[in-house]
């Protein structure tokens, strides 16, 4: 990393279009303070980013409305100044055919990935040549239930992520219990169900997060508040469950909790999710050998309703974002014992969803 590049923060939230919803933050790494540098307003609800960082670029998930009236996505391409922070809309495409709740771009650079909870569907966009948000070019509708009578009544696409070699995709489905694994046939532009994973019953998978090396990955389950870890065959596309542990503490009898987020240290030693109702941060370490998780504390997430986090490239901070207490606080990481501390440093913001630092 060269001295010149700054670590900015890309923030997407709820908001209504003629509010500002997506943001840029500076992020002063000695201190864990945030500096808003620039907002921009004209989407509904861009709740969800994906940043390339190489391109400039910053992509967002939107909601729209069809010529017949139904809601459904929308996809936002705008451009980053990484000198000033400043974000200007390049294009926006409509998307899949229900509200989105999650944008994902291939290694490749080439296609985006909608997943749709209410729609229960996952979409393949292309991107131009240039970076800009080309046409839909697939949509897959799956299909199920869980357990959870309310929760898991139909399927939910929650979110989708790529295995470390970028030839598998993982579409985390929190209806069904289960992980489909999906390929993109690029000459077709299609994505091919290549496999599925049952999740425990009444799980509801949400988020996904790869371990460095490979071999294991971490899911965490909105449903019953859990994590479980999976051995990833990389020859096959397969996930074998290993085992899966609490995401609170034991003998919490609280207010309802679900969990949002999930993440891996870039050694591979600490996995952190994010409890919304205990409204905490948990922290495991990892078994390299197993991939089994161990517990290793909890920390408050000072604020309520932590839907998304992140560790900034070199681990060094932890960024979250408290959706019902419009704020985003950052913590510092001890990377020997994987332990949280809060910096004091919290920024308002309406209704924070997601939090993707990166080096401008």
């Amino acid at each position: 990393m060269s001295e010149s590049k700054r670590l900015i923060v890309l923030t997407g939230s709820y908001a209504e279009a003629e509010n500002e919803g997506i943001y840029a933050y500076e992020l002063n790494e000695d201190t864990g303070s945030l500096a808003k540098l620039d907002g921009i307003s004209g989407v509904k609800n861009p709740t969800f980013v994906n940043v390339d960082a190489e391109g400039n670029k910053l992509y967002a998930i939107g909601e729209a409305t069809s010529a017949e009236g139904n809601k459904m996505s929308e996809a936002v391409a705008l451009s980053i100044d990484p000198a000033t922070g400043k974000l200007s809309l390049l294009n926006r495409k409509n998307s899949i055919s229900a509200p989105p709740c999650h944008i994902q771009r291939d290694p490749s650079g080439r296609y985006l990935i909608l997943s749709s909870y209410h729609g229960g569907l996952v979409g393949l966009q292309a991107v131009t040549d240039n970076g800009e948000i080309g046409e839909l070019l697939d949509e897959k509708k799956h299909e199920g239930q869980g357990a959870h009578p309310e929760r898991q009544d139909k399927p939910h696409v929650h979110s989708a992520f790529f295995s470390p070699d970028g030839k598998y995709m993982m579409v985390q489905d929190l209806g069904a219990d289960k992980i489909a694994i999906y390929s993109i046939d690029a000459d077709k532009n299609e994505l091919v169900l290549h496999s599925e994973t049952k999740t425990h019953a009444g799980a509801g998978p949400r988020h996904l997060a790869f371990h460095p090396n490979g071999q294991f990955a971490y899911v965490i389950n909105e449903v019953d508040s859990s994590i479980t870890s999976f051995r990833y065959d990389a020859a096959a596309g397969t996930l074998t469950e290993v085992s899966t542990v609490s995401t609170l503490p034991d003998g919490y009898d609280g207010k309802e909790n679900t969990t949002a987020e999930i993440t891996v240290s870039n050694d591979g030693r600490f996995v952190y999710g994010s409890n919304r109702g205990h409204d905490s941060i948990v922290v495991y370490a990892v078994d390299a050998d197993a991939g089994h998780l161990k517990l290793v504390e909890h920390v408050s997430a000072e604020g309520e309703h932590p839907r998304h986090f992140a560790l900034t490239p070199n681990g060094k901070l932890l960024i979250a974002a408290n959706r019902d207490t419009n704020n985003i606080v950052t913590f510092t990481v001890d990377q020997e014992s994987g332990r949280l501390k809060y910096t004091g440093h919290s920024t308002g913001v309406s209704k924070p969803v997601c939090v993707k630092p990166v080096y401008l």
